[in-house]
């Protein structure tokens, strides 16, 4: 049995036995010396191996005998102390006492067993070679071997028993190592469940911690949206109080300018009444003949007025209001002057008074001049007929007369004149003047578009516009202002493309609404009079587009094209597609209502009393004229009857009888004439002139225009 199998009890008990007391040294084998040369002691048997012996049987006993005799000792020690021993008296009571107590088996039967077969396996020593060997001294005693089996057994329980104590304590450890295995999880399972409890608590701190930050961030942002608030409302309170002290300054300079400019407006009304007075000072040409009455002190002290009151007014043209001392002035002035013209109106009344009797002695002599007049017009009349006879026989003219064409050429010069003088500005290539140019054309062509039958406030409006831009004075225009003076030819292209505009407006907005020809034709003929170069260009297009306008049948000259000669009668040619002739006849309308509104129309808001600048007597000579022409299909028609609808009432009014006898010759003369060129298509403007003529020379009236403008108008 290896030795750390045993049990330390056995380990004791061996160490305290003989052997165990032996020396041994490591240096013997090199020595040479004798293992057991230190022993001071002589083996010998138990007494107890004699029981031993004794339970042995008789074959294993001679067995047993032999291989000790064979394997003894051949130390002359061992010898001896085996001879002793076998010499040795055994008492009978130890021996064969049946109370002695059995022997203790140190050694285990398996042991025993072991013994035994290896006693059985010795070999038999024959009596030959026992003869040849040494002589046998003695053999084991029975006590001896009986101790040796009885050692053998105590050491198979031991071994046993060590066994059983061993795998106990393997049980043992095994228990107490899956004890400590499961304590270890257990402590390793506290320790994560503690690990995980610090993390949380950690990561509660941290979150406590933030959200303590965040509160206080969020105070802190709450308290500068506080005192944010508060500033605001203390700006807000500064801004109120700032724009309310705005307001009253604005208000007082407000309420400053609208005194100034009531003074400004006062001052104004009494230069014009000044000088509307100084015209009444001066001699009318009745009492000019008279040397009775002398103007020239009346006409030196009104003089004196105006110039007093004019040095009044350049002070508030200047961007200043007139001060109360300076109303005071005009006023005086203007009391003054009063009193002037109704002493020179006294004074007048006499001259008259003197002149009214002169005049009835004159009545006799202008009787006998009305007689003489009378024989005249009869000779005019009897000269007109024979002239009308004349011109039956020898028929009516294919185009306008030398002195019509010499006024239509001129015109047309003109307006190319106007065309080439800001030739240069319309072929600007800079980005600056190509945008001033737009900005221009703009200003002079959005008031004619904003011309509208509506009232007199918004046409008094594009009045002043187009007014202010043809004087070169600054004029507002889509936010942005503007002046003819920015450019050098900024007035020339103005004014034509001011003019192209118009009669723009009268082929579109008048072809498709005819009382718009009116409102247009007011503010026309207004710019016209305070601007004659506007009315010279409006002709020129009006001619260029509409040449019936003049009337003028442009004849087809030599190598000129069919789509060009189609362009200079009027018609639109766009990509050699000419247009349908109801189109044509509803442009041609358009323009020639607008020619016949132009000149009837005055602008009431002017202060000039001369005649007008385009007026009935043009309109007199156009129909004269046209009348002195052939015919022209359908053209011819429809020009008459919207040229006597929109300017018929006025001509009435003005040439009265000789306007009837016109009016007599066409039905007569002239429209059988109309009639024979005129195919069974066209009959429709044909139709409706017959109409209005008959009616018109059955009632002898012309009724007014439904369009036309009355003061009531302009007031609203």
């Amino acid at each position: 049995m290896p030795s750390e199998n045993l049990r330390w009890e056995t380990l004791e008990a061996l160490k305290s036995s003989p052997k165990g007391k032996l020396k041994y040294s490591p240096d013997w084998l090199e020595k040479g010396e004798d293992i057991l040369a230190g022993c001071m002691e002589v083996s010998s048997l138990s007494p107890l191996s004699g029981q031993i012996l004794k339970r042995l049987s008789p074959h294993l006993r001679l067995k047993t005998c032999s291989l000790t005799s064979c394997v003894r000792d051949t130390s002359p020690g061992l010898s001896e102390d085996v001879a002793a021993g076998a010499s040795f008296p055994v008492s009978p009571r130890q021996i064969s006492s049946p109370t002695s107590p059995p022997p203790i088996s140190i050694h285990s039967e398996e042991d025993e067993q072991k013994k035994t077969e290896e006693i059985k396996e010795a070999p038999v020593v024959s009596p030959a070679a026992s003869v040849s060997s040494p002589p046998v001294i003695s053999i084991l005693s029975p006590k001896a071997t009986q101790m040796a089996g009885c050692i053998r057994m105590c050491e198979h329980k031991h071994k046993a028993k060590a066994k059983a104590e061993l795998s106990l304590r393997q049980e043992q450890q095994e228990r107490l190592v899956a004890t400590v295995s499961i304590c270890e999880s257990e402590q390793l399972k506290r320790y994560e469940e503690l690990m995980e409890l610090k993390q949380r608590q950690e990561y509660q701190s941290m979150r406590d911690m933030m959200e303590k930050e965040t509160q206080e961030s969020l105070g802190r942002q709450e308290k500068l949206r506080e005192e944010h608030r508060h500033r605001m409302k203390i700006l807000n309170l500064r801004l109120r109080e700032a724009e309310q002290q705005r307001l009253r300054e604005a208000e007082l300079e407000r309420q400053r300018q609208v005194e100034g400019r009531e003074r400004h407006r006062a001052i104004n009304a009494i230069q014009e009444e000044v000088l509307q007075l100084n015209q009444l000072l001066q001699p009318r040409p009745s009492t000019h003949t008279d040397p009775a009455l002398d103007h020239t002190p009346y006409i030196t002290r009104g003089n004196q007025l105006c110039s007093q009151v004019s040095e009044v007014v350049p002070a508030s043209a200047d961007g200043k209001f007139p001060s109360v001392e300076d109303l005071t002035v005009a006023e005086r002035a203007l009391q003054e002057m009063r009193s002037l013209v109704r002493n020179l109106q006294d004074e007048v009344a006499q001259a008259a008074e003197r002149k009214r009797k002169e005049q009835e002695e004159e009545e006799e002599e202008k009787k006998r001049h009305e007689e003489l007049k009378a024989q005249q017009e009869e000779q005019k009349k009897n000269a007109a007929q024979s002239a009308k006879e004349k011109a039956k026989k020898q028929g009516l003219q294919t185009g306008a007369d030398d002195s019509t064409l010499k006024w239509y050429n001129a015109l047309q010069d003109a307006a190319s004149l106007c065309a080439q003088a800001f030739d240069e500005l319309s072929r600007a290539k800079d980005t600056q003047t190509k945008k001033l140019k737009m900005e221009l054309q703009k200003a002079a062509t959005t008031p004619v578009s904003q011309i509208a039958n509506i009232s007199g406030a918004p046409l008094k409006e594009a009045f002043d516009k187009i007014d202010k831009l043809l004087s070169s004075r600054p004029v507002t225009s889509a936010g942005k202002t503007v002046s003819t003076s920015q450019h050098p030819q900024g007035l020339e292209f103005v004014s034509y493309k001011l003019a192209e505009k118009f009669v723009k407006q009268g082929e579109e907005e008048v072809a498709s609404n005819h009382s718009a020809a009116f409102p247009i034709a007011a503010v026309a003929s207004g710019i016209w009079e305070l601007h004659p170069t506007i009315g010279e260009l409006i002709l020129a297009h009006l001619h260029k587009k509409c040449p019936y306008a003049v009337p003028h049948y442009p004849p087809m000259e030599s190598g000129t094209s069919v789509e060009d000669y189609q362009k200079v009668l009027g018609y639109r040619v766009d990509d050699s597609k000419v247009e349908g002739q109801d189109s044509f006849l509803k442009r041609m309308s358009g323009m020639i209502r607008l020619y016949a509104a132009i000149i009837q129309m005055r602008w009431p808001y002017t202060g000039k009393q001369g005649p007008h600048p385009h007026g009935l007597n043009h309109g007199w000579r156009w129909l004269a004229q046209i009348l002195n022409m052939e015919p022209l299909a359908d053209i011819t028609a429809t020009v008459l009857f919207d040229f006597l609808e929109v300017c018929g009432n006025a001509l009435m009014r003005q040439y009265r009888g000789q306007f009837w006898k016109l009016i007599l010759l066409i039905i007569e003369e002239y429209f059988p004439r109309i009639e024979a060129v005129t195919s069974t298509g066209q009959m429709g403007s044909v139709t409706r002139l017959k109409q209005f003529l008959e009616t018109s020379l059955r009632t002898k009236q012309i009724p007014a225009p439904r369009s036309e403008l009355g003061s009531a108008f302009f007031k609203s």
